[in-house]
This record gives structure tokens, C-alpha cells and sequence, in this order.
């Protein structure tokens, strides 16, 4: 029973890392369909010029803001979204606020102040947050009566000439449902961590939805700074709050009915970056709960689809791809056992085990890649960017355990709520988030604990894989140690943060 046992271990440890090596090896792929398509999601002047002279005249468009308690954000939106140049009388802006704190005065305020400018803007307030954001999605689609709707979340600011760049290429065909832009960052430069995520969401959008949409792939609609044509929402289903991710939810409904999406990669509109590890770990969980979600919901509907096998694959495995989050867990908890009984393993060879594993290890280096070929795509100054590729693979790896409990979640059907990430308004480095976010609820995350503890668990590995001379397994160790440690301390260091704002916030008003 013992070798049954250690032979199910070696078995997990080798279809882990094969796994992990898949997704990997992915990243390469991508950055090949990138290379070979970039040119193909660029807004080519010429072809926008045909295009809006084949509309004749500009269609309708309705514009919607999601919100949910974005009291520090709304007027930033609401202002941007007043400024895109379009013309004012084909233009309808819906402020779709299910908020229950001051956003409400906010947002209605500056809803009447451009009502008497003359916009067609109207506050659509909610008394219950039935089905979230794809429910006030849902709701404001009956009153919408624009042919085309663009969506914005409350950390954007839409680029002036959004709609001006989008609209045409829905006259390129009639099948085209959806238009997505790139989303560029307001406070990249605020901490190490939105560094970081900046980096990470230049790769998904510069190399993963070019690769796709170049390379005649299933893309996702990505929540928001995109386009779609109403008709084709109604086609799909509209909109379903079913899962978390209701736009990667309605946009492989709405391709499986046959729909084509368009992506414009040098269309660019910021957005504000969590600025705090709570805040990441939050969207993280959402992200990654909702896609795997949506895989188990379509995955089924997908492999019946009559599309082909190429397609099929990249769907599912981008609906898959949080899966790398439990296969690092996995091979943490696999790996120790495997050193300590590496004696009892020489029947299974164990020497063999280990090397297929280091030779599987370089689909490690595949989302580096990714991440190094978007920012020198992006930027001039790529390579002093590039320092902070580390920091990223840090924090990716820190994260583990906080998507592992979202996938777990996912596939078991455990129901959560929609929870929202904080928008702080936080640009400059001057800002400061614990102020901002004192009205809030200090309440530390208990997954530190089981970070802290995996922390304890690496180290022991370490110091059993140099006793046993297996020290190629240490530079991995260290980088999941290092991960899990920063995660967990600068969730606890920034939740004290937070508590302390909040007492010196109440002194002060008792004080007054």
C-alpha cells in the first residue's frame, strides 16, 4: 500500500508539471501569432476613412457606467464620458449606479449638471444588486436606444476619440458583434505592485487578444472600453449573471452563435490599477472564479460546437488558464514527499522524475517571454520596465493560494457575491489609500495564514532538497517563498494601515 502510495504521488507530480508545462508552452504560442498578426489589430487610417464613409451617417450609440459605491471615481468617468467626440444628439449616456453609499448624490448631481447641457444622460439607480453588474447590464438594456453599446467601468477614462475609432468597423461586416480597445494604465508608476500588474495586463492585451483576434481565434470581450452591437447581445442571450465574468461568459455565447469580434490594439483608454494586495487578491478571485465558471458552464457547448479544433483548444484553454494557480500548489505539497522518500522511489526512478521535470521547466519561462515582448512592443524605454518582470512572477506565484480557493470554488459550484474592486482615485504618489479608504471595513484576509504556512512548508523543502543534493528545485521554492511571503505581509501590513486610518478618522470627528 505504501508503494501504491508513493507511486500515486510520483503519477499527480508528473501530470502537474506536464500541465504546467502545457500552460507554459501556450505563452510561446502566443507570442508567435502575435509576431506573425500584430499588423492585423491596428487602426489603419485609410481602412477607417473607407469604413466612415461606407456608414453615411454615425448610428446611435449608448454609452453605460456600471457602478457600485465609485464614490471617489464617478465624477472622473461621467466627466470623460462627456468629453468623447461624438455627435451630442446620437449619443446616450446611462449611469447605471447600484450604489447604497454618498456615490448616489455624486453621481446623480453630475448627472443633472450635464442634463442641463444639454446631453441625453440619465441616472439609473437600482434599490437591490440582483445578478450584479450583469443585472444592471440587463436592466438599462431595455431602456437603451442606442443600436451600439459601449461599456466603461468606473476606473476608466474613455480616450476623447473612443467611438470615433470603433463604430466604423462594425460596417467592415455585419457580423462583427463586438469591438474591444486596449487598456492602458493611470498610476502605473504609484507602487511596486501596480507596476507589476501593468506589466501583466500589457501582455494579455498586446500579445494574447492580438495573437487571437490576429490569428482568426475565439477573443474575449474584456468588461469594459469596448463596443458591442446591441442585436448581437440579444442573439447571445444578453447579458447572465450566472458566473463572475459575465462579459467572458456572453462573449463565447455570442461567438458560438457565430459572431466575429474585432481588436483594436493601438486604441488605448487608462484605467486605475488596484493599488492595494486586498484589492488585486479581490479582482484576482473574481477573475479567476469567473472564468472557470464560464469553462464549466461552456466547455460542454464548445466541444459540440461545429468551429475548428484549433478553436476549440485556445478556447478552453484560455478559459482554463487560472488552472496554473492549483498545479502550484500541487507541485509545492508534491515535492517534499518526493525528496524525503526519494530512497523508497528507485524502483520508480526517481532521477528520471526530476529530470523530465527540469526539462518540462522551461514553459516556466514562457509567460516571462510573453511579458518581456509586450513591453518592448509598448514602449521605448522596455528594458528599464523589464526589471520589474520579477516582481511579477513573484506576485503572480503569491497569489496562488487565493485563486486555488477561487477554482476550487468554481468547479464545485459554490455560489459568492459579485465583490467589487476598491477604486481609489489613486494617480500620483502622493495619494494616499489608507486615507481613502477609511470609510471601509478593516477585516484581514485569513488566507495569510495558509500563505504563511506554505512559506514554512517551502522552506522545510529547501533545506530537504539540499540535504539530499536535489538543489535544482531551489530556485523554484524560492520563488514560490518569496511570493507567498510578500502576498501575505503586505496584506496584513496595509489591513493595519487601513485600521489605523480609520481610528485616527474617528478621533477626528469626535474631536470636531
Amino acid at each position: 500500500m505504501f508503494e501504491i502510495f508513493l507511486g500515486f504521488i510520483a503519477l499527480v507530480y508528473l501530470i502537474d508539471i506536464i500541465a504546467l508545462f502545457y500552460f507554459g508552452v501556450h505563452c510561446y504560442v502566443m507570442v508567435k501569432l502575435y509576431l506573425e498578426n500584430r499588423k492585423e489589430c491596428q487602426s489603419d487610417p485609410e481602412t477607417l476613412q473607407m469604413l466612415t464613409g461606407k456608414m453615411k451617417k454615425w448610428p446611435k450609440v449608448t454609452v453605460q457606467l456600471p457602478m457600485y459605491n465609485e464614490m471617489y471615481v464617478a465624477e472622473r468617468l461621467i466627466d470623460a464620458v462627456a468629453k468623447i467626440d461624438y455627435p451630442k444628439d446620437l449619443l446616450e449616456i446611462q449611469v447605471l449606479d447600484d450604489s447604497t453609499d454618498e456615490t448616489q448624490l455624486i453621481a446623480e448631481k453630475k448627472t443633472k449638471e450635464y442634463q442641463k447641457k444639454g446631453f441625453n444622460i440619465q441616472y439609473i439607480h437600482r434599490t437591490n444588486r440582483d445578478g450584479h453588474k450583469a443585472g444592471a447590464l440587463k436592466a438599462a438594456m431595455k431602456k437603451a436606444t442606442g443600436n451600439y453599446i459601449a461599456i466603461f467601468d468606473a476606473d476608466f477614462i474613455p480616450s476623447i476619440d473612443f467611438l470615433r475609432k470603433t463604430i466604423p468597423y462594425f460596417y467592415e461586416s455585419k457580423d462583427i458583434g463586438m469591438v474591444q480597445t486596449r487598456w492602458g494604465h493611470i498610476n502605473a508608476d504609484y507602487s511596486i505592485l501596480t507596476k507589476a500588474q501593468s506589466i501583466g495586463i500589457d501582455g494579455h492585451f498586446s500579445i494574447e487578444q492580438v495573437a487571437r483576434a490576429g490569428g482568426n481565434l475565439w477573443l474575449n470581450f474584456n468588461g469594459t472600453a469596448g463596443v458591442w452591437r446591441k442585436s448581437c447581445i440579444l442573439d447571445a442571450g444578453n447579458w447572465e449573471s450566472d458566473t463572475l465574468t459575465e462579459d467572458f461568459d456572453l462573449s463565447y455565447r455570442a461567438e458560438l452563435k457565430g459572431w466575429k469580434f474585432k481588436y483594436l490594439a493601438d486604441v488605448v483608454n487608462p484605467a486605475e490599477l488596484p493599488a492595494t494586495v486586498a484589492a488585486y487578491k479581490s479582482q484576482q478571485f473574481r477573475w479567476c472564479k469567473g472564468s472557470i465558471q464560464t469553462a464549466v458552464k461552456l466547455i460542454p457547448r464548445i466541444l459540440k460546437a461545429d468551429v475548428s479544433w484549433k478553436i476549440k483548444l485556445e478556447a478552453i484553454t484560455h478559459l482554463t488558464n487560472y488552472s496554473v494557480h492549483p498545479l502550484m500548489i500541487i507541485n509545492i505539497l508534491a515535492t517534499l514527499p518526493l525528496l524525503y522518500f526519494q530512497e523508497e522511489f528507485t524502483q520508480l526512478s526517481l532521477p528520471a522524475i526530476f529530470a523530465f521535470a527540469v526539462f518540462l521547466s522551461i514553459g516556466t519561462f514562457g509567460p516571462m517571454t510573453m511579458y518581456m515582448v509586450s513591453q518592448k512592443s509598448l514602449y521605448k524605454d522596455w528594458v528599464r520596465r523589464a526589471i520589474w518582470l520579477p516582481i511579477l512572477t513573484m506576485i503572480g506565484t503569491g497569489i496562488a493560494v487565493n485563486n486555488t480557493k477561487a477554482w476550487l470554488e468554481a468547479v464545485m459550484g459554490k455560489k459568492s457575491a459579485f465583490v467589487r474592486t476598491p477604486k481609489l482615485k489613486l494617480e500620483t504618489r502622493g495619494d494616499k489609500m489608507e486615507e481613502r479608504s477609511a470609510y471601509g471595513q478593516v477585516k484581514l484576509d485569513t488566507l495569510v495564514f495558509w500563505e504563511l504556512a506554505l512559506v514554512a512548508y517551502i522552506l522545510v523543502t529547501i533545506s530537504m532538497a539540499i540535504s539530499t543534493g536535489k538543489t535544482f528545485v531551489v530556485p523554484y521554492m524560492l520563488l514560490y517563498a518569496g511570493g507567498f511571503l510578500y502576498v501575505a505581509t503586505a496584506s496584513i501590513w496595509s489591513t493595519m494601515k487601513q485600521y489605523i486610518a480609520i481610528r485616527r478618522a474617528a478621533v477626528t470627528k469626535t474631536d470636531f
